[in-house]
């Protein structure tokens, strides 16, 4: 099981589009940003303008604590935060470039 990102325009054409294993939620939990990333509907988030600032806190905090992050690594191998932090970097900057692109999600 994944979690698909979009972001789309106001057409509805993809501008960015990501995958990622459904295993990080708990590491996504621990970072503060499991609700922007797998439930942004829930938290009335519509534009990728309202997840830049979460995902620069949550992402800043996993650079500078790896080691605390890396206990969250799915034990099956699916799901490691050399993985995430990279994923999450890229969807941010996709976020930062296109601030009034709607969010969707796929879960």
């Amino acid at each position: 099981m994944s979690l698909d990102v979009y972001l789309t325009d106001g057409e509805g054409a993809e501008i960015y589009s990501a995958n990622i294993t459904h295993n990080l939620g708990a590491m996504a939990r621990e970072a503060g940003i499991y609700m922007h990333l797998w439930r942004p509907d829930e938290i009335s988030v519509t534009k990728a303008s309202q997840l830049i600032e979460a995902l620069q806190i949550g992402l800043a905090d996993m650079v500078r604590r790896p080691s605390h992050y890396e206990q969250f690594n799915a034990p099956n191998g699916w799901g490691k935060y050399e993985n995430f932090v990279p994923w999450i970097a890229k969807y941010l900057e996709a976020c930062i470039a296109n601030p009034d692109a709607i969010v969707g999600v796929w879960r």
